[in-house]
């Protein structure tokens, strides 16, 4: 007998059901939980050693001032919740595209639409010379036109999804990949220096003007994703099976996409691009807690620990040595990879 832990209780009164699924609630709490306990020791971290209690009363507003607590406000704090709500965004932008395509290679990285934001946004750093709310309003401008590029180019009888949308956006993000490439050789040099650095994916240096764009982002978007994520759950069904059931399929699709590349675009537009992230964060929650359904708060919180227990490794690491967040998430992602679709072809 299958256990209601695993499977979920049904809960229902006059005017509506539902079902609760404890163990997802509870890995969900116990990912959240480490997430914030990371990102508390990776603000004691540094040049400047800072004791745990000391954190909390700072935060709390009973600490002692001083340069501590100009050091937490103004350099780690932006820092950790900038790796918190970008590891977030991109958690939930990958459990979106691999339900829209049915595939766990269905991410914003592979697809192409964190290249098109890295676009957009290397367009403002060396073109327009902007930087901040700039970089990160450009980023979601780049995302949300390579993703409308990729949808018309693999929309077939009204329809996308599949192999398809993921061929289709590996070949767009190629393209913009040279594109990008070009635009460092043409930039002068100040300017392609700074977009080198902003392509490695990094949390240095992070304010609360990267902060908020992706903060506010994530905060409104996640509950409108988390509205549309029964519809989404069902169309993986089938499409015949969805309409069946009153959802319209292809509006669902374009709604969720887009939310889903916004996200992307925001988080690139805050750290950079940040390789695999949006790849793993759905499928380890989807093996820990069993759940069938598109797992977006899930993901979220995994996508956080991720990215906060990345930052940590690379600020932990031997030798002093300084390694870019995205090229840190970028080596085990790629492992991670190369797992996964050696399971797939065995499969």
């Amino acid at each position: 007998m299958t256990s209601p832990f695993a499977t979920g209780v049904v809960v229902r009164n006059a005017a509506m059901s539902m079902v609760v699924r404890p163990r997802v609630i509870v890995v969900t709490l116990v990912i959240c939980a480490l997430a914030l306990f990371c990102a508390a020791y990776a603000i004691t971290v540094g040049r400047v050693s800072i004791p745990l209690g000391e954190v909390f009363a700072t935060l709390l507003g009973s600490g002692e001032g001083g340069v501590n607590s100009q050091i937490i406000f103004n350099v780690r704090l932006p820092r950790v919740l900038t790796a918190i709500f970008v590891g977030a965004a991109l958690g939930v932008s990958g459990a979106v595209f691999q339900s829209v395509s049915r595939n766990a290679l269905g991410s914003p990285d592979v697809i192409g639409f964190t290249t098109g934001a890295a676009t957009g946004a290397l367009f403002q750093i060396i073109v327009l010379g902007g930087d901040g709310f700039a970089v990160a309003a450009s980023a979601v401008c780049g995302g949300l036109l390579t993703a409308g590029a990729v949808y018309l180019l693999s929309v077939r009888n009204g329809a996308t999804g599949g192999y398809r949308l993921i061929l289709v956006g590996i070949g767009v993000g190629a393209v913009l990949l040279a594109l990008n490439n070009l635009m460092l050789v043409r930039g002068d040099l100040d300017s392609a220096i700074v977009a080198n650095l902003w392509l490695a994916g990094s949390l240095n240096a992070r304010t609360w003007s990267h902060v908020v764009p992706v903060m506010v982002g994530t905060i409104v978007i996640v509950p409108l994703v988390c509205l549309s994520a029964r519809s989404l759950s069902m169309i993986e069904m089938g499409d015949d099976i969805a309409r069946q059931l009153g959802i319209g399929v292809e509006r669902t699709r374009i709604w969720m996409m887009f939310c889903a590349v916004a996200l992307a675009g925001l988080a690139t537009g805050a750290a950079g691009p940040i390789a695999f992230v949006a790849l793993a964060a759905p499928q380890l929650v989807l093996r820990l807690t069993g759940a069938k359904s598109v797992p977006v708060l899930s993901a979220a919180s995994m996508g956080a620990l991720l990215l906060v227990l990345a930052d940590l490794t690379a600020q932990l690491s031997p030798l002093n040595l300084v390694l870019p967040i995205g090229r840190m998430t970028g080596l085990v992602g790629g492992l991670y990879l190369i797992w996964l679709l050696t399971r797939t072809r065995r499969r």
